[in-house]
């Protein structure tokens, strides 16, 4: 009886010196190159239907097939994408959580919320993944059939002209600060949880105007809820060569593109980065996703490096702050 209590009390320690070894060996395998071991998962600040949803579903089932691991899309919408930013930022630096994201997380996040936890070196910028102008479309009912419309309206009434938007500080909310202010316009921000209800929003007729991702408004153009009446890059898109820019709609210099890019946790290590920049670029090349990209409005834009697109993301995020502090709004 002595013999079988002694043994017993064993098994506890050994069991967690068996569990620590496994672990130690699934680390140790992990940074020889079998990262992925188990799924991975792509944080968004959107909710689903969205363009960033469309986006890292599309994305997120070709990386699953390459890494032979499934990658699991979370949605956290809420607080300007800034809730779901917060979660990757205290994620474990294994590869396993990562962030479908814009440039507001590399600066304008921080200048709309003081209260946020996080800065831009938290994060790893890996690479960008797709990028299009977006669609400033207008409610079917609210008279307006051109950007000079638009203008020619806002400088009637100032302030009465509503724009929606996916969330405070993300690219739909700056756009509408960039026309603002190049066209010398005055026009009411409403925010909502996601390009989704952002869209519904401009249908319903509960605001005029919205700039937004060409996922995210191309169901409500299909059934003529919506009118687009341009797109906010420099040059027409080739996914919707008939709308005008705005710019050569009149508002001189006017050119703002969305992007979707990926970023991980800081001190993710430098082979796991490196594995799922090298996966990006071989998914993303393929020709049958790249359709599927365009046919929902975007261009697959992968970048050259995980260096280049971090200058890159850092610049965006610099012209973001800018927008922001242009605009003047602030957040708690």
């Amino acid at each position: 009886m002595k013999t079988r209590t002694k043994a017993a009390a064993a098994w506890p320690a050994l069991a967690a010196v068996m569990a620590t070894l496994g672990g130690m060996g699934t680390a140790l395998a992990e940074s020889e190159g079998a990262y992925p071991s188990r799924p991975i998962r792509i944080v968004i600040g959107f909710p689903a239907g969205g363009g960033a949803d469309n986006t890292a579903r599309l994305y997120g089932e070709a990386l699953g097939k390459e890494l032979r691991q499934p990658v699991i899309i979370d949605n956290k919408p809420g607080a300007g994408t800034t809730i779901a930013a917060e979660t990757v930022a205290r994620a474990a630096p294994d590869g396993y959580t990562l962030y479908l994201a814009t440039a507001s997380v590399m600066g304008s996040d921080k200048v709309l919320y003081k209260t946020i936890k996080y800065e831009p070196s938290d994060f790893i910028p890996i690479t960008r993944l797709v990028s299009a102008p977006l669609v400033l479309a207008v409610n079917k009912d609210s008279g307006i059939r051109s950007v000079a419309d638009l203008i020619a309206r806002a400088k009637a009434k100032p302030g009465a002209l509503n724009y929606s938007s996916s969330g405070n500080g993300v690219i739909t909310h700056l756009a509408g600060v960039h026309f603002s202010k190049l066209a010398g316009v005055q026009m009411t921000h409403v925010p909502y949880k996601g390009g989704a209800p952002s869209a519904q929003a401009v249908a319903a007729g509960d605001v005029q105007l919205t700039f937004a991702t060409a996922p995210s408004i191309k169901p409500m153009i299909e059934t003529g809820k919506v009118i687009p009446i341009a797109v906010t890059s420099a040059e027409r898109s080739p996914a919707n060569p008939d709308y005008p820019t705005i710019a050569e709609s009149g508002v001189k210099g006017y050119d703002l593109s969305a992007w979707y890019g990926l970023f991980a946790p800081a001190k993710t290590p430098p082979e796991i980065v490196d594995k799922l920049f090298a996966a990006t670029v071989k998914v993303m090349a393929n020709p049958d996703l790249k359709r599927k990209f365009l046919a929902q409005g975007d261009e697959v834009a992968v970048s050259s490096s995980v260096a280049e697109f971090k200058q890159y993301a850092e610049r965006e995020g610099k012209i973001g702050i800018d927008l922001v502090l242009s605009s003047g709004a602030k957040l708690d």
